[in-house]
């Protein structure tokens, strides 16, 4: 049975089918769960079925896991690094077809598709140079003739269930150092991507294959809710990491935090820029469009509110208007789209439900603020005057609705940013250096991200990635980020014959 849709055809050169099974366990593509229809947003329209894995599948590829991990572990780092350079390779080769799979069936743009699976092979690259990397310190000891250093091994399984609104990349922020630090991966998709769950799970199992390794190494689940709390319940994996919303986020931890497992938390964004009087103004007007309109709003980095000094606010308004009315809407796929649906048709609900909310709060839509009426789920840009205090603003509505204010003075802005529940990405404009070093500093922005003079969004991978409060308080990606997925363990060492005990003591 082919495609129903000719332009779908190049699914079948990253292994999909009309009909796919959705689970990748112990080598074997199976699945005893009920079958979903991945559904394309800009169309609502079927692309292909996929069938969901069961408990059953679930326990099956975790017993497998649980074996595979023995001999992962086992297997030197510098060699874990070379199978996810090869990983890393894999994605090159597909890198198009990849990409045009995530705008299809997230409904982001075709150059941001594209851009998500650079970021897995950039992640792919920097972990290959961590695998020689994993080191741990030697530290003076007060005794004579001992030693005493850190040893960091694996944690041993890691779980990761990914978001929608970035199906594959924040994968490679998970696996990619997962895997070189000596661990095995269970992977959950999200429930409304599971194309793409699959695609990345076959390019990851050809290398795998490929190298004679255990396949359990990398196993993965097209899924709901059930496997999900599976993950969180489970004791053989020690650490879980989750991205989504900070209502389901916070469930998580509490029953991963009952059985003493640890959780890695990617939770809703809030994000402010703010904009200064001496600010470059050209400049902040481009970064707010591609923060605020880029992923149709669905990034956890989206800019959600803008904060203008008094004496620009109109300016920078009056300029803002003009870039919104130039944003093409339309097909992701196509050339020149700025701004795609959002994911699902409830989706496209909550925005007008959030529409109604603003309006009954006193905020003022300036431009936009109405579905688009199509086959898809579009939605206009938009741009709303509300009061900082508003109680809609403390929360993260999941599209291109954009909050404007005014105020006064610095300390006033720092203020109105750091006032929501949530601390993930912020950025001011401003070429003032006193300005820039209060505002990176311990009474400037409470966020992960700190920026100066870019976006909220579009963050390398050499950093960690990750915010505070009701955010979550995890790091991914680069810097450090690898010592959560690895343990840390003290040895001290005597290699005398005499024994001395630390501070000092006399027993006997």
């Amino acid at each position: 049975m082919g495609f129903a849709r000719k332009e779908y055809e190049f699914l079948s050169e990253i292994g999909l089918s009309s009909r796919n099974l959705g689970c990748y366990v112990d080598g074997t593509w199976k699945a005893n769960g009920p079958v979903v229809t991945s559904v394309n947003p800009a169309n609502n329209q079927a692309i292909a079925e996929v069938v969901e894995g069961s408990i059953e599948d679930y326990e099956e590829g975790m017993r497998a896991c649980s074996e595979a991990v023995k001999i992962w572990m086992q297997v030197p780092a510098p060699k874990r690094g070379e199978i996810v350079r090869q990983i890393g390779d894999a994605l090159r080769t597909k890198l198009q077809q990849l990409g045009r799979l995530v705008s299809l069936e997230m409904g982001k743009i075709l150059p941001e598709g594209i851009g998500e699976v650079q970021e897995i092979i950039d992640m792919c690259d920097f972990s290959v140079g961590l695998s020689r990397q994993l080191n741990g310190s030697v530290i003076p000891s007060e005794r004579p003739n001992h030693a005493m250093l850190e040893m960091w091994n694996p944690l041993g399984i890691v779980g990761v269930i990914t978001a929608f609104n970035f199906p594959c990349a924040v994968l490679g922020w998970n696996a990619c150092i997962a895997l070189v630090c000596g661990n095995c991966v269970v992977w959950k998709g999200a429930p409304t991507t599971p194309l793409i769950t699959i695609a990345m799970t076959r390019l990851v199992a050809g290398v795998l294959e490929k190298n004679n390794l255990p396949p359990a190494i990398f196993t993965s689940f097209c899924g709901g809710a059930d496997i999900g709390q599976a993950v969180a319940k489970d004791t053989r994996i020690p650490l879980v990491s989750f991205t989504g919303s900070s209502k389901v986020g916070l469930m998580v931890q509490q029953i991963v935090n009952q059985r003493f497992g640890k959780c890695l938390l990617e939770l809703s964004g809030n994000n402010a820029i703010i904009v200064m009087d001496d600010a470059n103004i050209q400049l902040a007007v481009r970064s707010v469009m591609f923060a605020a309109v880029g992923t149709a709003g669905q990034r956890c980095t989206t800019c959600r509110r803008l904060l203008l000094h008094e004496s620009i606010y109109q300016r920078v308004l009056d300029q803002l208007l003009d870039v919104y009315k130039q944003v093409k809407i339309g097909d992701p796929l196509e050339k020149g789209t700025l701004l795609g649906p959002l994911h699902t048709s409830e989706s496209r609900k909550s925005f007008e439900k959030g529409i109604e909310i603003i309006k009954s709060q006193g905020g003022k839509i300036i431009t936009g603020g109405s579905v688009i009426e199509s086959e898809g789920n579009f939605v206009q840009p938009t741009i709303v005057e509300i009061s900082s205090n508003a109680d809609v603003v403390k929360e993260e509505l999941f599209a291109p609705v954009l909050y404007v204010m005014k105020f006064q003075t610095l300390q006033e802005a720092i203020e109105i940013n750091n006032s929501v529940p949530q601390g993930l990405s912020s950025s001011i404009f401003t070429r003032q250096p006193g300005v820039i070093f209060k505002w990176i500093g311990p009474q400037g922005s409470d966020c992960g991200i700190v920026n100066v003079n870019i976006p909220t969004n579009g963050a390398e991978i050499g950093g960690a990635f990750g915010g505070e409060k009701a955010t979550g308080g995890g790091r991914e990606a680069g810097s450090d980020s690898w010592k959560q997925y690895m343990r840390r363990s003290t040895c001290t060492i005597n290699y005398g014959n005499e024994l001395p005990l630390a501070q000092g003591i006399n027993f006997g």
